[in-house]
């Protein structure tokens, strides 16, 4: 039995600090991360990540106490309804419906293979669903949910499976979501319609860019209040979804990030409707950004990544195959589908991160291309609701008719 390092919250804060950091230095060395957009959390994270893989293999485990994780992944989604306004909204509607249908696509694809290579390499069709939309659309909270429902339903146990797929889905969306996005802005010589640089918020102050480069102008005045809305959202989620539930339908299984998330657009558009307050958006901006690269670094150093090698052979071939075809569609479809744009070019980079592994890692892949080729508005209103709210709704579907259909 391995021994334990217990770090506690203050430790693990500064540990997940010195990640960005690590990340921001590798990054700035590297040329290949800088061109093809890899997220500074993403690197750091998983360089702490193989540290503890092998101080586990040498007996040793270290556990991060990171409380703060899920607030700060609620902040960041709360800043996305805070710079949605109703007119930000009526130009991008049909869009993130466009994109909703294109997601619910890809997720019958994703299950299909799944589905079809299990029963190819000889496994319960089954185990297709974890390895498909269940983890990899789902992420590690649908793969918690669904193992319990295979444990009891069909006598298959499948958490830890669950849990590594998730694990591997969360890495490669990371990867993936910069190079294709930035082939084809490079390919198509796509640019923003806000310009690049970083000084976008002097001529667009209501502009939200999540850019760590941007200049933004901001008071301590402007970042009490904006944290003090955004403490409002995370703590008013909870209070909602306790409500909602209260009525019977709490098997959406909606998360407490989306509660948040339309927290905000509730609070924007009454200040923007009634000018009462005029939520600074420059601190919105940089709120999002610190949350987002903060959550992110939590949660990659924080995986288990000897899980990964207890996948057997097959599953990881039929991952590999899910990242292969993630990556084609996004490239091929989502991005001409999407109006073959800078934003359709952004949106596709943010599909691989939710397609493979989670929202926040979708708008962190956003947000690396973003820092460097320009703004996006119109991306970071289309990706996070659709990613956040109603492929989980779509993907619950899809997955009761494909096991309707195995069984």
């Amino acid at each position: 039995m391995n021994s334990l390092i217990q770090i506690n919250e203050l430790e693990s804060m500064l540990i997940a600090i010195i990640v960005l950091f690590l990340g921001y230095f590798i990054n700035s060395k590297v040329k290949v991360l800088r061109k093809y957009n890899i997220p500074e959390p993403i690197v750091g994270g998983l360089i702490v990540a193989i540290f503890v893989a092998v101080m586990h293999a040498q007996g040793v485990d270290i556990a991060f106490k990171v409380p703060l994780k899920d607030t700060l992944m609620q902040m960041f989604f709360a800043t996305v309804g805070l710079a949605a306004s109703f007119k930000l909204l009526a130009q991008g509607g049909s869009r993130v419906f466009l994109f909703l249908a294109l997601a619910t696509v890809f997720i019958i694809i994703q299950n299909g293979v799944g589905v079809g290579l299990s029963s190819l390499l000889g496994l319960d069709p089954l185990m297709g669903l974890i390895v498909g939309s269940i983890t990899l659309s789902g992420g590690h909270g649908t793969g918690a949910a669904w193992s319990q429902t295979f444990a009891s339903d069909y006598g298959l146990h499948t958490l830890e499976l669950s849990m590594a797929s998730a694990t591997f889905g969360l890495i490669m969306g990371g990867i993936i979501g910069g190079p294709v996005a930035q082939r084809l802005i490079n390919k198509f010589s796509l640019k923003s319609a806000f310009g690049d640089g970083q000084k976008h918020h002097i001529e667009h102050p209501d502009l939200v860019t999540y850019s760590d480069k941007e200049e933004d102008r901001i008071t301590s005045k402007n970042t009490i209040e904006v944290l003090f809305i955004l403490l409002i959202c995370v703590a008013g989620a909870s209070h909602v979804k306790d409500l909602v539930d209260s009525f019977g339908i709490n098997w959406l299984r909606i998360p407490d990030f989306v509660y948040a998330l339309f927290i905000g657009v509730f609070i924007t558009n009454i200040c923007e409707g009634t000018k009462v307050y005029k939520v600074n958006r420059e601190t919105v901006d940089a709120l999002g950004t610190i949350s987002l690269s903060l959550f992110l670094a939590m949660a990659l150093m924080s995986l288990q990544l000897w899980e990964l090698m207890e996948l057997a052979l097959p599953m990881l071939i039929i991952l590999a195959v899910q990242t292969l075809i993630l990556g084609l569609f996004a490239y091929f479809v989502t991005f001409r589908v999407m109006g073959s744009t800078y934003d359709a070019a952004i949106i596709a980079g943010g599909h691989c991160g939710f397609g493979m592994g989670a929202t926040p890692t979708a708008v962190m892949n956003m947000g690396s291309l973003v820092s460097r080729n320009g703004p996006s508005p119109q991306a970071f209103m289309v990706v996070p609701i659709v990613g956040a709210f109603f492929i989980d709704i779509a993907n619950l579907v899809v997955l009761q008719g494909y096991i309707s259909f195995i069984q």
